[in-house]
């Protein structure tokens, strides 16, 4: 019975938002009550516990919400200012066939602002860029979420290793870096399939024809942005370390895309456009405004975000100038929640925005409109939130209880442990996955399990640092089927209520991507 608790986290999400296809606004709330009534009457949490975790989650919610606002109002001013029409005019030029745009989109630019900010920003970034190009909501939330995943595992300049793994015994910064390698190492055959995974789901599952032949005329090239992501992720590993490997490979690999893709190198000569929503049609008139000047409000987050974590007089002062973090929730010191105002992704999305008129000539007034019209699309998406992250805390706060039970969290993984024991290597990726699914974070997926991990690599004489490594690969891939995350993607592109079919269609590539991961630490574990 207490297994099945649980795994009511799982469980219920699942039936509501995949078999029932209920959104997540309905489904979320209803596995929040069953998971607060399980927890109240079996795991022995008590109703202070269980409020204190309530209002926990409605303030990391607002966090979350505050990130989506920012993401949208950029790109709802950029839209009002023309910038979206010049920046697609741009896409155009390098390649009008959307199999390409859709590895140069969503895989490498998305992995760009995965290194920067992580925390689910690429795919609240990337999603509305793909239908201003021309894909359809549905296609544009999938595969920015598929496309965010092996960049995943080094998060915002390493934080998914760093933080994630720094209860670890001996966990220092050569520790990090050395996992960073192992990733880097395992990830080889992972991440070099990522751009072709992405161009057959395009192509299978949003082209008209659905047909096989026109993701595999792509695949020497997707191998090729492919081999260049994770070959230099690994080089950059050795010389540089964790922190900037996302950044720098994804740098490689976008020169290497669209160079090769100008000039139609292992590309096929025809245009492939089957998945265009229905209506679109390609702006004809060349914009006025300048590629650098309608680029420059993402250029200014990048950069706002690499030095508001890189250079710590920057970093201390956006992390402690304005703190609305609540602490001690209901008087428990274990519940607690951050929100740094001006270190959120969020602030320098809004600051981008606002900054995006002067720079590009225009009135303010583009800004106020495109607020209002953001702030109009997020209801749903806030009451979805709220249940989610409701959830989320009442599941990980359930270890403070009148039974003297460990956490759900950590009951499912002793069992886990103890049902494969020498095979564990292959479910290690999907408890990593299992955490994201259920937090949203590959970071607190880590900090919850790395510990089980570390454990149960010391008892089955596997080494530890390739356990770990798979945990990390499997926490980023969760990312694709996390809740809170599909809430955030499907709210961008205006597909709120539509969650449960967004997982249905994530969940294979989760699955398969955790599968790869097991075998690559498998492969290791062999040469070491």
């Amino acid at each position: 019975m207490l297994l099945l608790t649980a795994l009511s986290a799982i469980i219920a999400p699942f039936v509501f938002l995949v078999l029932w296809r209920m959104s997540a606004k309905k489904g979320m709330f209803f596995s929040a009550l069953i998971l607060v009534l399980l927890a109240v009457t079996i795991w022995g949490v008590e109703l202070p516990v269980i409020g204190a975790s309530v209002l926990q989650g409605a303030h990391k919610a607002l966090t979350i919400l505050f990130i989506l606002f920012g993401a949208m109002v950029l790109l709802d001013t950029l839209r009002n200012t023309g910038a979206v029409k010049r920046i697609n005019q741009g896409f155009q030029s390098v390649s009008s066939d959307m199999r390409v745009q859709v590895v140069i989109v969503a895989f490498l630019f998305g992995s760009l602002i995965e290194g920067a900010a992580g925390f689910g920003t690429p795919a609240v970034v990337v999603g509305p860029l793909m239908v201003a190009l021309g894909f359809t909501p549905m296609a544009a939330a999938t595969l920015a979420l598929i496309a965010d995943s092996s960049a995943v595992s080094y998060g915002a300049v390493g934080t998914p290793i760093q933080v994630g793994l720094s209860n670890i015994p001996g966990a220092n910064l050569s520790f990090y870096q050395d996992i960073g390698i192992r990733i880097a190492a395992i990830d080889l055959l992972g991440a070099t399939f990522v751009p072709f995974a992405l161009v057959l789901i395009l192509t299978i599952f949003f082209g008209q024809g659905k047909k096989m032949k026109d993701a595999v005329a792509l695949l020497p090239w997707t191998l090729l942005v492919g081999l260049t992501y994770s070959l230099s992720a690994l080089l950059y590993a050795f010389l540089f370390g964790h922190e900037f490997v996302s950044i720098l490979a994804a740098l490689t690999g976008l020169f290497v895309a669209t160079l090769t893709a100008r000039k139609g190198v292992l590309l096929p000569k025809n245009v492939w456009q089957d998945a265009l929503s229905d209506g679109f049609s390609q702006e004809t008139e060349k914009s006025e405004m300048g590629l650098v000047r309608a680029w420059f409000p993402y250029l200014i987050v990048i950069v706002l975000l690499l030095i508001t974590r890189i250079i710590p007089p920057i970093k201390q002062f956006t992390l402690n100038t304005i703190d609305l973090s609540w602490n001690n929730i209901l008087g428990y010191e274990a519940i607690s929640s951050g929100w740094e105002v001006l270190y959120s992704p969020g602030s320098i999305l809004v600051l981008a925005a606002v900054l995006a008129v002067f720079i590009q000539g225009k009135s303010l007034h583009h800004f106020w409109s495109a607020s209002k019209q953001s702030l109009g699309s997020m209801k749903n998406a806030a009451l979805a939130l709220l249940s989610t992250l409701a959830l989320v805390q009442v599941f990980t706060n359930s270890g403070i209880n009148a039974e003297d039970l460990i956490s759900m969290p950590q009951y499912i993984a002793q069992t886990l442990a103890a049902t494969f024991g020498s095979m564990w290597i292959f479910v290690s990726p999907y408890l990593g996955e299992l955490g994201a699914f259920i937090t949203g974070s590959a970071t607190v997926s880590t900090l919850t399990f790395s510990p089980i991990q570390y454990s149960i690599a010391k008892e089955t004489g596997m080494m530890p640092d390739v356990v770990l490594s798979t945990q990390i690969m499997g926490s980023a891939a969760g990312n694709m089927i996390c809740v809170h995350n599909v809430v955030a993607a499907s709210a961008v592109v205006g597909l709120t209520g539509k969650e449960g079919d967004i997982i249905r269609k994530t969940l294979v590539p989760a699955l398969l991507y955790g599968l790869v991961a097991g075998i690559g630490g498998f492969l290791l574990l062999q040469l070491l």
